[in-house]
């Protein structure tokens, strides 16, 4: 999230851990942006952060040109910003999925090939492998999402972005725990997954999410247990995995 206050220390940590891939997490809500308020007024509120109501900025994208150039312009910034920092970037996708509205998707899409950009989330989840792992797990409405990630996943190809055949942990948003990603593992169809985590050392910080157990993502992410558990299996970044 390249407007945001962390910013900086993710950059150091990223040049001091090479092998780490690191993606633009593209924001366009909840957040602030990178070009001057007075520049985009159609996505920001009074304040200069962007605004919170994605319904009504999602209609707004759809009817105003003057909103899409905005957008577009953006993204480019974004963009730029990362690519500013030095680093390789191994995939886009945008803070709460927003990236699935056809106009962001379109301009994201666009913006990613032009830079070079080769591969792009799109949160397509198995929800029968989900409720194997834990039958009690909430059931969303995957099928919907799923079947326009398809559609989605054939726009990114025609712009040479490539994505995972599928994530898991998004139905589990903030308690993917240790217990869950144990259970799910052996569980893992062919080819590539991502394993979809919220990881931090606590919660309470600024734009956390309520309820979020992010503590106990990290843990999952360090059980060892779970590094048993993979054993050998391969595993990396978007670039690496995908071939990309």
């Amino acid at each position: 999230m390249v407007g945001e206050a962390g910013f900086e220390e993710g950059v150091r940590i990223a040049r001091a851990n090479p092998a780490l891939a690191v993606g633009l997490h593209v924001t366009l809500t909840d957040g602030v942006p990178v070009l001057p308020p007075a520049r985009i007024p159609s996505l920001v509120q009074p304040g200069g952060r962007f605004r919170d109501d994605m319904a009504g900025l999602g209609l707004l994208l759809a009817m105003s040109r003057e909103a899409r150039a905005e957008l577009h312009a953006e993204i480019a910034a974004q963009l730029a910003r990362f690519v500013e920092a030095g680093l390789r970037c191994d995939h886009v996708n945008a803070h709460k999925h927003y990236h699935l509205h056809p106009v962001i998707a379109a301009a994201l899409m666009q913006a990613a090939a032009g830079a070079g950009v080769t591969c792009i989330r799109l949160p397509c989840e198995d929800g029968a492998l989900v409720r194997r792992a834990d039958p009690a797990s909430p059931r969303l409405p995957g099928w919907l999402l799923n079947r326009w990630c398809g559609v989605l996943r054939e726009r990114a190809t025609n712009w040479g972005l490539r994505a995972p055949d599928g994530v898991l942990g998004y139905a589990w948003s903030g308690a993917f725990t240790a217990v869950r990603l144990r259970a799910a593992i052996p569980l893992l169809p062919d080819g590539v997954t991502e394993l979809y985590f919220h990881p931090a050392m606590a919660g309470g910080f600024p734009g956390s999410a309520p309820g979020y157990r992010y503590a106990a993502e990290l843990a999952a992410l360090t059980d060892p247990a779970v590094r048993d558990l993979l054993g050998e299996t391969p595993r990396g970044g978007y670039r690496d995995m995908l071939g990309a």
